[in-house]
């Protein structure tokens, strides 16, 4: 597994990391815990060496679950949490950046990951009501007091990125990036490339669809987000097959498989996105991982990239409700 540096830290990590949260919520019952602890070890073998996660996935069991199976490759991995987000009364997700809640998140990331210090602390959502210079701030304290090592923000927009920047160095930016997906090119990438800013690509394959194994007649749990999703309506999905064709058409060439050519393409986008599918199966993490051998020429990248910008997506990324939550 090749190695990759988050923009301009010193955060070296492996070139393809490993989104948890589908192990505990999301898409479908959570998976088996001790498959799922079998599971990350084998990605620690396989070179893996980045893990995402987030309190408010389960809530709390994701983290329970990576602090567990990665207690004995502690000093091999990277793990990734995020704060900011919390469940209220009514039992709706809301966002939460007030400092005391920071720091009450911080201590129970640490307790259930099992670990002294978080590596990579992200605020999950922008938080409308806190400054994102105060939300720097404790993020820079607990820094200083060895609580955490590096400041990450996901989902928020330029200016947010630039504020928070400019009191706490900012070492990642996670955001939605995939072929279906490409509004970060607009300004998000210029943005992060000129502050020196990784960014870490969140479903990377289009939560599923870009593998190649979802078409129009797919059903899916009745507990799975994809319901609700209206790039996932089966007249959508329908629609958006003729990207996976494009994919198909270039993997057959290549030798690889849809999966591997979408994750190849974020791969040669920049030399610092590190891109994190997720999975509960052993033949998809493999699958995934092979993607860092497949290379893809500049006339291959070209061919990618403008077919897929004569096509136009079917259906928005998230309902409008979570849409708004967004800092893009």
């Amino acid at each position: 597994m090749q190695k990759r540096k988050l923009g301009n830290s010193n955060l070296e990590v492996s070139a393809i990391g490993l989104g948890c949260m589908g192990m505990s919520m999301a898409y479908g019952p959570p998976a088996d815990r001790q498959e799922m602890i079998a599971l990350i070890g084998k990605a620690v073998e396989r070179g893996v060496t980045l893990f995402d996660t987030a309190e408010i996935y389960g809530p709390y069991t994701n983290e329970e679950l990576l602090g567990e199976a990665l207690a004995p490759f502690r000093n091999k991995v990277v793990i990734a949490t995020k704060f900011g987000i919390k469940i209220d009364a009514s039992g709706q997700q809301v966002t939460d950046s007030r400092p005391e809640s920071i720091r009450q998140s911080a201590e129970g990331s640490l307790k259930r990951l099992r670990v002294d210090v978080i590596d990579l602390y992200y605020q999950h959502r922008v938080d409308p009501n806190v400054p994102i210079e105060e939300v720097a701030g404790v993020v820079k304290d607990l820094i200083r007091e060895g609580k955490v090592k590096h400041f990450g923000l996901s989902e928020a927009g330029v200016k947010t990125i630039r504020r928070a920047h400019a009191v706490q160095q900012v070492t990642a930016v996670q955001s939605e990036y995939s072929l279906w997906w490409r509004r970060p090119e607009e300004e998000l990438l210029p943005t992060l490339e000129e502050l020196g800013i990784g960014f870490v690509p969140f479903s990377p394959l289009g939560k599923g669809f870009l593998t190649g194994k979802i078409d129009e007649s797919t059903t899916f749990d009745s507990s799975d987000f994809r319901n609700i999703v209206p790039r996932f309506t089966p007249e959508a999905r329908k629609a958006n097959q003729v990207l996976v064709d494009l994919l198909r058409t270039i993997a057959e060439r290549k030798k690889a498989t849809p999966a591997q050519i979408a994750l190849a393409w974020l791969l040669a986008e920049k030399p610092w996105i590190v891109p994190i599918p997720g999975t509960t199966k052993l033949a998809r993490l493999e699958e995934n991982i092979g993607s860092g051998a497949v290379e893809l020429t500049p006339d291959d990248l070209r061919e990618i990239g403008s077919a897929a910008a004569k096509i136009a997506i079917q259906g928005a990324r998230y309902p409008e409700a979570l849409e708004k939550r967004t800092g893009l």
